[in-house]
């Protein structure tokens, strides 16, 4: 028993040892904390002052340094105006009468009508491409851009309410030129046209069939159709002019019409205007071709591009009237620099020319080339213009007597003896002349018979005068 009591004893003194420990380092533990706590915030409180400090210092600082405020000045209130002056006394004789009324300024007027103009003709939408008489001089037709061909009849050519027949040509082409292709009237009508593919030629005709006998039968007049239609006639080119004349030289027939389209590029086409058949192709071989026309009588064919000379083909009909051949047979050398336009006189034995060397040249091609004779130059005078510009377009009169020239805007007559200017419009139209034709007759108006011209602008309209007498 005594063994065990001290085995007890010893057992129970180690475990109060180790308690007494174990509570000396919980204190030790507490108490390391509370210091580090303590200690904590008093270094915040430190660094919360020494911030304070600082701050407090620089303020002054900057209190110090800046301008004292600015004291507000006081504005005075303007002085009164002086009251407006009294107006003059009006004597007792002057009360009873009126006061005057007020001047205003007239209107300005508008340009007056030059003294050829017979009518100015509206309607068209967009510039106007192309314009063609027909044989007998009672219709206009006029292509323009807004794809519609009209023709106008010209019972009375000084008329604001003209008939017109409009033609629309097909959706995605535009009209660039106009022709009559009938040789006595205006039966047909054929058109050169632009699309995205290139250039194209058709013709509008008189209506076939049933239904158009029986419009006629009641007296009803049936709308053209198209007859025949050619795309890609010159390529992706464009058609420059596009022109037609009657086949009546030779053994040609007199009724049947060729038309002559010129493209942009060194390719001119004759075709035959009543089905469509192309009869000839020719080559000018100058670089860039700038028009071509056929003279009246359907015999020679004219070109003018990119040089100085022009070129004149024979158109050979052989014994059943139809186009044969077309064969090269004259060279116009003479200018100086290119020609930008030429037309036929109206009995088809002389041509004009018209040069950017500031010259107008008459020639007689009505030689014996056969026997190598050479066409002759029989007048050549200076362009007169009074801004020194040159012709772009020219046209005769059916007398032969008449030159009409453009330039811009502008519009001149000459005289084909002198070449002297007969009269001028300088504001013909109020844009660029596109295109310009004489009727192959005189016409009937109040001042009886005359000769007549047509022009037309990109301004849309289409005018008509007369020759100057």
């Amino acid at each position: 028993m005594g063994e065990s009591y001290d085995g007890t004893a010893l057992l129970l003194a180690i475990l109060g040892s180790a308690a007494a420990g174990c509570a000396c380092a919980v204190v030790i533990r507490f108490t390391a904390g509370f210091v580090l706590a303590v200690w904590r915030s008093v270094a915040w409180i430190l660094i919360r002052k020494k911030s304070s400090v600082a701050s407090q210092a620089k303020k002054q600082q900057q209190q110090h340094h800046s301008p004292p405020p600015a004291r507000k000045r006081r504005v005075s209130p303007p002085p009164p105006s002086p009251p407006p002056p009294r107006p003059p006394a009006i004597p007792d004789q002057e009360l009873g009468k009126k006061k005057a009324a007020p001047q205003v300024k007239p209107k300005a007027r508008p340009t007056p009508r030059h003294r050829l103009e017979l009518n100015a003709i509206k309607g068209h939408v967009d510039a106007i491409t192309g314009i063609a008489f027909s044989s007998n001089s009672r219709g206009l037709a006029t292509a323009c851009a807004d794809r519609v061909v009209r023709i106008f009849k010209l019972d009375d050519p000084t008329s604001k309410n003209l008939h017109v027949l409009r033609l629309n040509v097909p959706l995605g082409t535009v009209p660039t030129g106009v022709a009559f292709g009938d040789g006595q009237g205006a039966a047909q009508i054929v058109v050169a046209t632009q699309d995205i593919n290139g250039s194209g030629l058709l013709m509008f005709g008189a209506p076939e069939g049933k239904g158009a006998a029986q419009a006629r039968e009641q007296g009803k007049v049936p709308p053209p159709e198209i007859k025949w239609r050619k795309t890609q006639i010159h390529d992706r080119r464009n058609v420059l002019t596009c022109v037609g004349a009657r086949c009546e030289y030779g053994s040609g027939d007199g009724e049947s019409v060729l038309i002559a389209t010129c493209s942009e590029g060194t390719d001119i086409k004759i075709w035959s205007a009543g089905n469509g058949t192309c009869v000839k192709t020719v080559d000018t071989n100058q670089l860039q071709n700038t028009m071509a026309t056929i003279s009246p009588d359907g015999r020679f064919l004219a070109a003018a591009a990119f040089t100085a000379d022009v070129k004149i083909w024979e158109i050979v009909y052989g014994k059943d009237g139809q186009v044969r051949d077309v064969v090269k047979v004259m060279l116009l050398k003479g200018h100086k620099s290119a020609v930008t336009w030429t037309c036929f006189t109206w009995d088809s034995q002389k041509i004009i020319t018209a040069s950017k060397d500031g010259f107008i040249r008459i020639w007689n091609i009505n030689v014996r080339y056969q026997m190598d004779e050479d066409p002759k130059c029989i007048k050549v005078f200076p362009i007169l213009s009074s801004d020194n510009g040159l012709y772009e377009k020219i046209a005769v009169s059916p007398d032969d007597k008449i030159l009409a020239a453009t330039h811009g805007t502008t519009l001149t007559w000459l005289s084909t003896a002198d070449g002297q200017v007969l009269d001028t419009a300088e504001n013909a139209h109020d844009g660029e002349i596109t295109c310009i034709t004489w009727a192959p007759q005189s016409v009937s108006t109040d001042q009886g018979k005359v000769l007549i011209l047509a022009t037309a602008s990109v301004d849309k309209k289409l005018k008509l005068w007369s020759q100057p007498l």
